[in-house]
């Protein structure tokens, strides 16, 4: 419980004397200096796409314009007063509820929908920072044919024209590809392209997929199902490599549910137990009570000892896994087992039989149907297609959404075979290195543009509307789709509703709530699959009878698999251990090891925040510190301290990493936490036709990934090649000189002691300052923040970012420290280097009664309001930063330069205009979205009463997938936020310094089981 133990960086870890000494460094030389140089990459790219690309600011305009008042304004539109819709954020095929915030016919803000079982209320920073590219300049902007500018007329014509040779010969050589469709709308369209053309054929790639868990799906039960996870329900969980709580379908579902079970209070534990076995240090792994890092290859190793242990083994000789299956034991109907979807099939085989052992089905997972209407394996899929085209068996490919060019591994040649393809058409957002090798461009339409319709991971469908018309005139799929029909006239709206097939009152009530009705149309019911399910071949006499599906591969290791099933784990375990060895090297669907191979293994991950490269060229993404590495512009090769000591290996060195004849380098970064003898390599990065922000940017993960492969690539030779490659972290930024600020207990820990949290620090008392007291009011804000369920998913960030019209800097300012997040997640770790504990604490402006910043100040450009809010009056301050230097937090930004000079048209209509725009010379921080308080101030006058406890949320706590952040009226003893302030947890930062911050924070509360042994013991 002591708060010495945390440290956030290698460098404050080892207490160098260089970093102590650069601690009491206040002013570093040439911190205020602009810099004496611009490396030409990088001036060119923030100059043209302008550097306030995600907040650009503006100042009046330098030539009048005209506006023109509405004669009959819409009944709707209410000036100053924003319009919420509800529609769906789509990524990786699924889509994520939420209600996006119009002003005045223009969207300037994404919310969670609280109806929509995806989301809960809540969203992550991709579908925060969504709304960045709808108005991104770079945006596919016309219709290209050879490189030249064509239109929706040409195209149509040459389409019909192939398309008619096509009829003659039913579809030979007609091939279209897509991202994952859970679309009943685009699905649908397809199905009757297919029975137009009975010889076509429809193939799904993207390169973060469910392919291990289909294929481990099919193995078990014969047919393709979709796991549900009941994260609540579990009060054990073992996570295999699975970042369940950041990046996996339903992350947000999962993050909210599994929140609600890490809050306690002294003397009651409720809470749940996470153990997590992973390679690459992940928010989920970070929240774990128990976590080991463990190569990628040897997870499927301790998997079966697991499995060996739950089948009777009376000891694996692994203290660590023994006191883990106990837990799970004790736990029947109530643990849970989840396998990683990088993770190899076999691993999932394990996780459903372990899952059946225990008594789970039915009651922390479920079974459904496949939510995609046409599940497959995907690789497989692109495979076929890549050979179609490599034998001239391609006439005519449609590309409808992705950029398979990129994304594709390398062995496949994927871009040499595309170019067999005598005409290719790519509907895409931006011009992309796909686009480069297609006959036709289109231009697709943002999912705020088009009508359309998806699924969550749950099955649960929305019908897409959209707020703005396309600003670019673009297509939408189901549009394109359209016209190979015979219908290019046809409107996205018109091609939904027809789809649907609803009366009016039915359709307008599904596209308000955003939660359709789904009979007929969607997957997601119940598969059937309950404890007692028997698989099709198993009642037929052993033989697969399902003819939806294709024979499942591997009979033998099926039957493993169904021993395990009945609960024959450790006979089933040892068979599955013994058929892996000649089976799965000569099987295309198993990860293999290969004999000899080196001590290095390769893990590939999606970047945790430009994913697969869809969003390199989105600005606030960019910057957006990466959770754990606090990276922000590039990827890294991520490597634990002891592998990086054994290869001679620093901060900042370039690499090369060579597999089967391919070559990359990268640039390391050394992970605490890390598995040894292991590389992370992360997707999304690399691209040269991303756009101006994005392009040339990091590494191509995809340029050494293979089919045979895709996650885990061994065999690898790692080489220092001598070069070094500037980094932008913000972990070391804004440290505090040793103050540490984290409080963390054990359950048991917090039962003998419930007060420990505000036991480390001496609050001087009340009438001990020489500030004035302010009058009581009948509001008095405050916030919060709950460390237990903090996930450091930076969703906060991003929001905040959109809400308040915050700048980007570029890497090289936000390498000096002058990110302009108002917003910071501080990373702190606690133990050793090689296995520490992770704890992240949201650092923003805490509001303080009083505040050194404010009396500093010579203009009084910050000041103290009745209600307690720290507020700024921009058009006051000079600009003498005396506040920042006077604020012990750290949480004041300043705008060394017009972060929005040179800003693209369409980024005007980004802009929250309930928020003042900052130019150069300005101090700016957090101000509890008080544009939010004042909006419900109103509200509330016009109906004579007082602001009702909930009635204003911040975009922070609106965002946070695990409800960590709490803000209210601190004067009412029954809200919320008063309730959580009275709790013995809660304690203020710094408060020794008698600042009386209004942010507080709830101590982190873990629940370690106490037969574990303890690290390094």
């Amino acid at each position: 419980m002591k708060a010495d133990r945390f440290w956030r960086t290698l460098e404050e870890y080892s207490n160098f004397e260089e970093f102590q000494r650069s601690l009491l460094d206040e002013f570093p030389p040439g911190v205020s200096e602009r810099p004496a140089f611009l490396h030409r990459r990088e001036f060119l790219s923030l100059v043209s796409a302008s550097l306030a690309f995600a907040g650009l600011t503006s100042c009046a305009p330098t030539v009048p314009e005209k506006i023109v008042p509405y004669v009959r304004p819409p009944e709707e539109i209410v000036p100053g007063r924003p319009l919420f819709f509800a529609t769906a954020f789509p990524l990786g095929g699924y889509g994520l509820g939420v209600l996006a915030e119009s002003h005045m016919g223009r969207p300037t803000k994404i919310e969670g929908n609280p109806d929509h079982p995806a989301s809960l209320g809540s969203t992550d920073a991709f579908a925060q920072a969504s709304i960045l590219s709808l108005y991104d300049p770079d945006r596919s902007k016309v219709i290209v044919n050879g490189g030249r500018i064509s239109t929706w007329d040409a195209f149509i014509t040459a389409l019909a024209t192939e398309l008619e040779a096509k009829r003659l010969n039913k579809g030979e050589g007609l091939r279209f590809l897509t991202e994952t469709v859970t679309s009943p709308t685009v699905a649908l369209q397809l199905r009757r392209i297919l029975e137009q053309f009975p010889a076509a054929q429809w193939h799904q790639y993207e390169p973060v997929n469910s392919d291990s868990a289909r294929a481990a799906s099919r193995t078990m039960f014969g047919k393709y199902v979709d796991a549900r996870y009941h994260v609540e329900k579990a009060d054990v969980i073992l996570s295999l490599d699975a970042d369940f709580l950041l990046s996996m379908p339903g992350h947000v579902r999962h993050a909210r549910e599994f929140a609600s079970r890490r809050r306690t209070q002294p003397g009651e534990n409720r809470m749940n137990r996470l153990y997590v076995l992973e390679s690459t240090p992940s928010i989920t792994g970070a929240k774990a009570d128990h976590r080991r890092p463990v190569r990628s290859s040897d997870i499927y190793v301790m998997a079966s000892r697991i499995a060996d242990a739950l089948g009777g083994k009376t000891s694996t000789g692994d203290a660590w896994v023994d006191a883990l299956v106990r837990d799970l034991q004790s736990a029947r109907g109530k643990s849970l087992v989840i396998a990683g979807p990088q993770q190899r099939p076999e691993v999932h085989v394990l996780a459903h039989a372990m899952n059946a052992a225990l008594g789970n089905i039915g009651q922390t997972i479920e079974y459904i149907d496949p939510v995609e209407p046409n599940p497959v394996e995907q690789l497989e899929s692109l495979k076929q297609l890549t050979r179609d085209m490599q034998n001239g068996a391609v006439d005519l490919l449609l590309v409808v959404g992705g950029n398979p060019v990129y994304t594709a591994p390398a062995d496949l040649e994927f871009a040499k075979h595309f170019a067999n393809v005598r005409v290719r058409v790519h509907l895409a957002l931006y011009e992309d290195e796909t686009s480069d090798f297609c006959h036709w461009h289109i231009p697709e339409t943002h999912y705020l543009e088009s009508w359309g319709d998806i699924r969550s991971d749950d099955g649960t469908t929305t019908i897409m509307q959209p707020l703005i018309n396309p600003l670019y005139g673009g297509k939408s799929a189901v549009e394109l789709l359209s016209a190979v029909l015979g219908q290019p006239t046809r409107t996205s709206y018109e091609l939904v509703k027809e789809a649907w097939g609803l009366d009016e009152k039915a359709w307008r009530k599904a596209v308000h709530d955003g939660v359709a009705k789904t009979e007929g149309l969607a997957g997601g019911r119940s598969a059937g699959l309950g404890q007692n399910y028997s698989p099709p071949w198993q009642r037929r006499g052993g033989r697969a009878s399902n003819t939806n599906f294709a024979k499942p591969p591997f009979l033998r290791l099926r039957a493993a698999a169904l021993a395990l099933r009945v609960l024959r784990l450790r006979a089933a375990a040892l068979a599955l251990r013994a058929l892996t060895r000649g089976l799965l090297a000569s099987t295309e669907v198993f990860a293999q090891e290969l004999p000899g191979a080196s001590p290095l293994e390769v893990v590939f991950r999606p970047d945790p925040t430009i994913y697969d490269g869809r969003f390199a060229n989105n600005a606030w993404l960019q910057e957006l510190p990466k959770p754990l590495t606090k990276t922000v512009w590039d990827n890294v090769a991520l490597v634990s301290p002891a592998t990086a000591q054994r290869l001679n290996l620093g901060q900042e060195d370039v690499i090369e990493i060579r597999h089967e004849g391919r070559t990359i380098h990268a640039p390391v970064w050394i992970s605490p936490g890390h598995a040894h003898d292991s590389v992370t390599l992360f997707l999304g990065y690399g691209r040269t036709r991303a756009g101006t922000l994005g392009s040339n940017r990091g590494y191509n993960a995809n340029s050494i990934r293979t089919s045979s492969a895709p996650w885990l690539a061994q065999n690898v030779e790692v080489r220092k090649t001598g070069g070094r490659y500037m980094l932008a972290s913000t972990q070391s930024h804004h440290l505090m000189e040793n103050r540490h600020l984290a409080r963390r207990a054990s359950a048991t820990e917090y039962g003998e002691h419930p007060n420990f949290a505000k036991e480390e620090t001496q609050v001087p008392p009340r009438e001990l300052t020489l500030y004035p007291e302010y009058p009581p009011e009948n509001y008095a804000w405050g916030m919060a923040i709950d460390l237990s369920t903090c996930i450091g998913c930076n969703a906060c960030v991003v929001a905040c970012q959109a809400e308040n019209n915050i700048p980007v800097v570029g890497k090289l300012e936000a390498s000096r420290s002058r990110e302009m997040h108002w917003l910071r997640i501080d990373t702190y770790y606690e133990g050793d280097v090689d296995q520490p504990e992770m704890l992240f604490q949201p650092m923003l402006c805490q509001h303080c009664e009083k505040a050194p910043c404010e009396p500093v100040c010579p203009v009084a450009a910050t000041t103290h309001s009745n209600e307690g809010l720290n507020e700024m009056t921009y058009n006051r301050c000079v600009g003498t930063r005396y506040c920042s230097n006077n604020c012990p937090y750290k949480v004041r930004r300043f705008n060394f330069f017009d972060f929005h000079a040179g800003e693209r048209p369409s980024m005007s209509l980004l802009y929250n205009p309930d928020v003042t725009v900052r130019s150069r010379g300005v101090m700016e921080k957090c101000t509890y979205c008080v544009q939010r308080i004042n909006h419900a101030r109103i509200d509330a006058k016009k109906e004579d009463r007082l602001i009702r406890d909930g009635e204003v949320v911040t975009a922070c706590q609106g965002a946070c997938p695990a409800d960590a952040i709490v803000f209210g009226n601190i004067a009412d003893p029954n809200s919320r936020v008063a309730k959580l302030k009275a709790e013995p947890r809660n304690y203020g930062v710094l408060t020794e310094l008698n600042t009386r911050p209004r942010t507080t924070y709830l101590a982190k509360i873990t629940n370690p089981n106490p037969e574990v042994p303890k690290v390094g013991a």
